[in-house]
């Protein structure tokens, strides 16, 4: 059984490297989990002009995918768009073309930046953008945590959180929908951030997780899913005085804050550390 389970957690992790192996070696690929980049045999192509970044970001979102007029002209515009706005709107697409055209990035650049009703397509493969390849391992990473896989879990899930490079489409000015977006991609890293954790947590790496752990409700103080897995490392770790103290200072942050009592998990926890030879799990 213990040789079946390390063959399966070795295969995973050559499954998460060879994702990321490939969309790296690939010779057109795109970041948006940190700057757009668009990377030309490891050249950036990307263009600087703010609208077309703008154009670019909402079709690598949706790649594969037919994205409305409709709603590049809200993105582009909000509620304040020219008097000519489709054709102001053909206008940088046909300037996203000419980019691709002139980078050598396609000879065709038509093939590759669609025209297709009721708006436009970037007919690419999308894991040759680190948004869908970071989703992918998200989801094998939650899979294996799910069946209890929890190292395997620990590595594929880091394997994600390495695509990130700092705020997603940090050079990008955002309307309405890519501030969404931004919104939506930050929560899933912090999930994935949150759920790496607990895989190693379950992989019995407590002692190494303490000094992350402090740091990470240092930045963000009123998270009590981070002080819950502080405290519980913690209390792993033999150090149950710090766990109560862990818990004593949240519970004064969020009175004073928010005028909030700690959550009913947390207070459970508080319970269990004061209960005398009862562990927390």
């Amino acid at each position: 059984m213990l040789r079946t389970d390390l063959a399966r957690r070795d295969t995973a992790n050559d499954q998460a490297t060879d994702l990321l192996r490939q969309q790296a070696g690939h010779p057109l690929r795109f970041t948006l989990l940190g700057p757009l980049e668009i990377l030309h045999h490891g050249r950036d192509c990307a263009p600087t002009a703010p609208k077309m970044l703008q154009l670019l970001a909402m079709l690598l979102l949706r790649a594969g995918r037919v994205v409305q007029s409709d709603a590049l002209v809200e993105e582009l515009w909000a509620d304040a768009p020219p008097p000519s706005v489709r054709t102001t709107l053909q206008t940088y697409v046909y300037q996203v073309r000419k980019l691709i055209e002139r980078e050598g990035i396609a000879l065709d650049a038509d093939r590759l930046l669609l025209t297709k009703a009721p708006g436009y397509q970037l007919a690419i493969d999308p894991m040759q953008v680190d948004v869908f390849v970071f989703r992918q391992l998200c989801h094998q990473g939650r899979q294996a945590l799910h069946e209890q896989r929890h190292q395997e879990a620990a590595s594929t899930l880091r394997a994600a959180l390495s695509l990130w490079s700092g705020p997603p489409i940090a050079n990008v000015e955002c309307g309405p929908r890519l501030t969404a977006d931004a919104v939506e991609l930050y929560e899933q890293k912090r999930n994935a951030h949150h759920l790496r954790i607990q895989a190693e947590m379950a992989a019995g790496m407590h002692r190494e997780l303490i000094g992350e752990l402090k740091a990470l409700v240092t930045d963000n103080p009123l998270d009590e899913g981070l002080h819950a897995q502080l405290i519980q490392v913690l209390d792993r770790s033999g150090r149950r005085s710090e766990a109560l103290e862990a818990y004593r200072s949240l519970r004064k942050t969020l009175n004073t804050e928010l005028g909030l009592e700690p959550s009913s998990e947390l207070q459970q926890l508080h319970h269990e550390l004061l209960s005398a030879g009862v562990p927390v799990r």
